[in-house]
């Protein structure tokens, strides 16, 4: 972030994280996403010792549908617009996407796992960005 959350520049950016919390939530192929004490983000939760980087993960029946959310829903697209007025450019990936099983719910070590991966060796099966250039390698069967 270029700004603490609780700072001026980033008002308009911490209004948003509610209503598009519920809207993902709500969206067709939703599973989970992590949340902090709150319940409500995970805004609280740090990792690498940076109290200006803020965790955002979730899991997702597949790409298509996290895609639809990310770029489509009108309150995401939104502030996905508007980034740069409350982010500073990373330089490096700052989002991993990987497969995970039916049930599986992530932790933060292993996100932490996959985002480095893709930073030491780019985009492998292992972790990747959106669109994902390999399949599930456990689809699901009918």
């Amino acid at each position: 972030m270029l700004a603490p959350l609780d700072s001026p520049e980033l008002a308009d950016f911490v209004a948003a994280l509610a209503p598009v919390n519920a809207a993902a939530d709500a969206s067709p192929g939703f599973v989970w996403r992590l949340a902090d004490e709150s319940g409500t983000a995970a805004t609280s939760i740090r990792l690498f010792d940076d109290d200006l980087l803020i965790v955002n993960m979730s899991v997702w029946v597949s790409p298509e549908a996290l895609t639809a959310f990310v770029f489509r829903q009108h309150g995401h697209a939104g502030v996905l617009r508007r980034r740069r007025e409350w982010f500073e450019p990373a330089g490096t990936p700052m989002t991993a996407l990987w497969w995970v099983g039916e049930g599986h719910r992530p932790d933060l070590t292993e996100a932490i796992e996959r985002l480095e991966h893709l930073r030491a060796h780019g985009p492998t099966g292992y972790a990747f960005r959106l669109p994902p250039p390999w399949p599930d390698p456990a689809p699901a069967t009918a």
